[in-house]
């Protein structure tokens, strides 16, 4: 700890700090442009100055800025020297000359970093009487939103999108004051977190095009904190709704998680909520059509159905809510509850799941992947799969140089010094999957190959590892060395990470990647192992227990089975169309519980509407075992109710009696954690409903929230009584506690003085560190302390692949791969059309031009996509796009037969 002098007084303050954060941590307000607690300091805008005094005698000091001074001990400083106060006016004045005073009509009026800072500089008055300097804006894509008149040139967008997220298609141009931000000509933003420059940015210059849609002020925005739910990382999110309808995604900063960024899936990928898809009332089949029911009478249908029969089974989800599929196994009974994977995710997230729980490596956290110092990757393309993990890979770079800096005694802020010292460096980072990733180019070594060369050379690094012979069937000699190479990358560093996950389907490559991590953490306990897993709660229903969709077909193939449940889930994304045709057609009663139309519900006698993440509460479990709650946003139109509460109904009304009495969220997580030890720690992830303030709940309007009147005035005149959330200790209503809150319960980011997202500082325990309290979640895995484990013998079965067959292999797309978020208008303008992924050379053996159409057969069908050239896939490999809206459902990967115009014509 170092002691500084703030005006005369002592304050002690963490070591490595410069000035800026600890004053900043200390709770004292010093404006600022160009410093960002994640990208550091670069003293670009000079806004916040500070006097510095050598001494207790010196009575004239000198100005420095905070961010590029460090806070070492004995330091004596004055935010109010008048000299300071002048320097930091005059620096808003300056900037101010070319800014427009657009503020009324500006995105970010009532939020903006820029209006917060001219206040708290005390600036007032514009001096300046000549002709601004203007550009012309840019189209940037379906996302985001350009103008670029409202620029100050504090580059914060250029060191997120370049230096952070690896974007190389943005950039500045031109030079003095005439400095330009954008693309060197129109176009989309490549980037997969491009974003998140609408919350880098202190002003208006990128603001959310979807947003723009469907514009509100953000004070008068409802707002609830959530989780994202399209991945298994768990993102926090905060989501907004006006007049019935999701607005926005916000980032929700979760020091272990995903800090202060999202992927631009979790923030675009929301309007499912809205869409013309949404079930809203309970619908009864009827002589083959829907008609809309009351909630009453589709339970009467129900109990009516349910009790002609035999009991249901009950099919569950990996996007639906721990408690959901609780309600849903208590109902049928924990031996008719299947758990609504496909075949082969099942397989893959119950070994995942097995590995986790009985290995002596630990998951770890998003922060704990990008703070480390070697990673290896087996066969997952991150950025697609993960992608905020695939952020955090690429912060490696940085780290790796800090730690030469360190040596040199260079602060691990000072931003410029320490990218001059990596330049060109590589991560220590290496990279095998079948197809070439985003990440490659900051990769120390990369390997091509198909999943079982991937996973023989996981065991090969395992072998190492332990000292063993390297002894792989089907290894040359290179990928031996190779194997040895990465064996001591790992074997050196402190804090080894191994990630791998469901991507590329393979059970060894999975197996093999903790080979690595039990290996590595025999000898050293900070050795991680991160499994990715393809849904938002596809480790969460694994933990609940349950059998295959495969066992829940053969059981109705056998008869005795004439109804079933199935909650949130489009079982035609989960297996070839005909065998869900055949699985469907034998049986009599079909009940499907979910918020969006699809080819389930289409074949459903009873089809009830669910709440989606915006409109009801509930637990989801990430990747890492981090259970974490997401609350309701908004009271939903309709018949729409949380999809437990349907179950509930069900089995009420349908002979159960009192059965499954839950009333609320905490009854219902108390019996969950009780019937299933695993989940006792869900129930330390939020506070209960009966949770208070100061005897109030915690408001989800803000204090500037306007028109309670007015929105309903087409209704009544009277401002109705707000409607009662019997399952958080949040309130719709701007009347409810207004102040510092648990984490998990924080439903916006706003301090006095601060409205724009830089008020996160406030809720700090140190600007940069954890919340205060805590950061949001409980794990619900830990490693086994054992020195005994059993290792997987590396032995793979051999594919047979004749001399005309192909591997095929599956792709993962950013946009287009996850269910729900292809829902949403503009993250379907950036997804692919299903095609065939080919190494140009073999695509040259086929006689094909790129984007000429080729014949795939595979899984006893023949079909016909459009041919992609990517570089870098193996020879005789070829890459299949996987859950694209429309697309075929094939498990991958398999054998098959690709033939170019010239086969077809031979054939």
């Amino acid at each position: 700890m170092a002691t500084i002098y703030l005006d005369g007084t002592p304050y002690e303050v963490e070591d490595g700090q410069n000035l800026l954060q600890a004053c900043l941590s200390l709770g004292f307000n010093i404006p600022y442009f160009c410093w960002h607690p994640a990208l550091h300091s670069v003293g670009a805008c000079r806004q916040c100055a500070v006097k510095r005094f050598k001494n207790e005698e010196d009575q004239k000091g000198e100005i420095v800025m905070a961010c590029m001074t460090p806070a070492v001990d004995n330091t004596r400083i004055s935010i109010n020297d008048t000299e300071a106060r002048q320097f930091r006016a005059s620096i808003i004045e300056w900037l101010m000359t070319n800014h427009p005073h657009d503020c009324p009509v500006c995105d970010e009026g009532g939020e903006c970093h820029l209006q917060d800072m001219t206040v708290m500089s005390g600036h007032g008055f514009r001096q300046f009487r000549f002709a601004k300097r203007t550009f012309r804006n840019q189209y940037l894509g379906p996302f985001i939103n350009h103008e670029m008149n409202r620029c100050i040139q504090c580059y914060r967008c250029l060191r997120f999108y370049h230096n952070y997220a690896g974007g190389r298609d943005f950039n500045v141009f031109g030079c003095h004051h005439h400095v330009y931000f954008g693309r060197h000509r129109e176009g989309v933003l490549e980037n997969e977190f491009s974003g998140n420059l609408v919350e880098i940015c202190p002003t208006g210059v990128f603001t959310d095009k979807t947003v723009k849609q469907h514009y509100t002020r953000k004070w008068d925005l409802q707002t609830a904190p959530s989780v994202c739910v399209h991945c298994s990382l768990g993102c926090n999110i905060i989501a907004g709704e006006r007049y019935g309808r999701l607005r926005r995604i916000r980032n929700r900063y979760n020091h272990e998680v995903n800090g202060y960024f999202l992927c631009d899936r979790g923030r675009y990928g929301y309007e499912f909520v809205n869409s013309d898809r949404r079930l809203r009332q309970p619908m009864v089949k009827a002589k083959g059509t829907f008609k809309p029911v009351s909630k009453e009478r589709a339970l009467e249908h129900l109990a009516t159905l349910l009790n002609a029969g035999n009991s249901p089974v009950g099919i569950g989800s990996p996007r639906a809510s721990l408690e959901a599929n609780f309600a849903l196994r208590a109902l049928v009974g924990p031996e008719r509850f299947y758990l609504g994977f496909s075949d082969l995710d099942f397989q893959l997230v119950r070994a995942a799941l097995k590995i986790l729980q009985q290995g002596p490596a630990r998951s770890p956290s998003l922060r704990e992947i990008g703070s480390a110092d070697a990673v290896l990757v087996l066969g997952e393309d991150l950025t697609n799969t993960a992608p905020l993990m695939a952020l955090a890979l690429h912060q490696l770079v940085y780290g790796n140089a800090a730690r030469a800096a360190a040596e040199l005694q260079i602060p691990v802020w000072n931003d410029a010094a320490i990218r001059e010292i990596a330049q060109d460096q590589k991560a220590p980072l290496v990279i095998a999957a079948p197809t070439a990733t985003k990440l490659d180019h900051v990769a120390k070594t990369t390997y091509r190959a198909s999943p079982d060369e991937v996973a023989r050379l996981g065991f090969a690094v395992a072998r190492c590892l332990s000292h063993e012979p390297v002894v792989v069937e089907g290894m040359a000699e290179e990928e031996v060395s190779l194997a040895q190479e990465i064996a001591q990358l790992l074997r050196q560093a402190k804090r080894p990470v191994v990630i791998s996950g469901t991507g590329c389907g393979s059970e060894a490559v999975i197996q093999a990647a903790a080979n690595v991590a039990w290996s590595l953490a025999a000898s050293n306990p900070a050795a991680g192992l991160s499994l990715v897993v393809p849904e938002c709660n596809s480790l969460g229903l694994a933990l609940l227990g349950g059998q295959s969709l495969e066992a829940a077909c053969q059981v109705v193939q056998a008869g005795g089975v004439d109804s079933m449940i199935v909650l949130e889930n489009d079982l035609y994304r989960r297996s070839k169309s005909a065998a869900v045709d055949d699985l469907l057609s034998k049986i009599e009663y079909l009940v499907v519980i979910d918020h969006l139309a699809s080819g389930t519900t289409a074949k459903a006698q009873v089809v009830l509407p669910a709440a989606t993440f915006a409109e009801a509460a509930g637990t989801l479990v990430s990747n890492e075992g981090r259970a974490q709650r997401f609350f309701q946003v908004f009271v939903p139109e309709g018949e729409v109710q949380a999809s437990w509460r349907w179950l509930r109904d069900i089995s009420r009304t349908a002979g159960s009696g009192d059965r499954e009495p839950w009333e609320n969220l905490d009854q219902l997580v108390s019996a969950l954690a009780e019937a299933l030890p695993v989940f006792q720690g869900i129930q330390k992830a939020a506070p209960p409903a009966a949770f208070r303030l100061m005897g109030e709940k915690i408001a989800r309007q803000s204090h500037r929230f306007t028109g309670r009147t007015a929105m309903l005035a087409n209704i009544t005149v009277h401002e109705p009584k707000p409607e009662d959330d019997p399952d958080s200790p949040l309130a719709f209503s701007m009347e409810g506690y207004q102040g510092l809150v648990p984490p998990s319960l924080i439903t916006r980011f706003w301090a006095s003085g601060w409205n724009s997202v830089q008020a996160v500082n406030k809720f700090q325990s140190e600007v940069g560190g954890p919340l205060r309290g805590g950061d949001p979640g409980s794990r619900l895995i830990e490693p086994e302390k054992t020195e005994k484990f059993s290792s997987f013998d590396g032995i793979l079965p051999t594919m047979k692949i004749g001399s005309d067959e192909w591997l095929i292999v599956p792709v993962h797309h950013i946009f287009g791969s996850e269910e729900l978020s292809t829902v949403s208008a503009a993250i379907a303008e950036r997804s692919p059309k299903p095609y065939v992924a080919l190494n140009p050379e073999d695509a040259a053996s086929l006689e094909l031009d790129e984007g000429e159409k080729v014949e795939l057969a595979l899984d006893d069908g023949v079909f016909q996509f459009p041919s992609r050239f990517v570089s870098g896939l193996p020879h005789k490999v070829a890459g299949l796009p996987v859950g694209l809206p429309g697309a075929t459902t094939f498990k991958l990967p398999a054998v098959g037969k690709v033939k170019g115009a010239a086969d077809r014509a031979e054939g």
